[in-house]
């Protein structure tokens, strides 16, 4: 089985997790993306602490779930996205203002929106989460 958006299955696999109702999630495939994405949501709040593992597959993030996402994904294709253009973007990824929020990667590393804004910096769409 070959996998072309290991983000973007990550978020689902949180997702459906969610959904379901359960405490922890499992997720196989780690990139330095998946972990940058994760320390934002930790730190928004939206997700517990995760810690990963060492297998003899390789590495697993074990992560605590809090039932605090309503819906999470990737955005494809990674749009580029200038100071101006974060209101356009909210509403199109998000239910209302001030309320979720986009994950930016800019040259001063990966990022919410409301940081993004606060420091006047552009950069790509990756995630969004609320």
């Amino acid at each position: 089985m070959t996998i072309n958006d290991t983000l973007s299955n990550t978020l689902s696999q949180i997702l459906n997790s969610e959904k379901v109702g359960k405490s922890s999630c499992t997720i196989k495939n780690i990139s330095k993306v998946i972990k940058e994405v994760l320390d934002i949501l930790k730190k928004s709040k939206y997700i517990g602490d995760y810690k990963i593992l060492k297998t003899n597959q390789g590495e697993l993030i074990e992560l605590n779930l809090i039932g605090a996402i309503n819906k999470c994904g990737a955005i494809k294709p990674r749009f580029p996205i200038k100071k101006i253009d974060y209101e356009k973007f909210e509403k199109r990824y998000l239910p209302a203002k001030g309320f979720g929020l986009l994950i930016i990667s800019t040259n001063k590393g990966m990022m919410t929106h409301a940081e993004a804004k606060e420091k006047k910096l552009g950069g790509k769409l990756i995630a969004y989460c609320y």
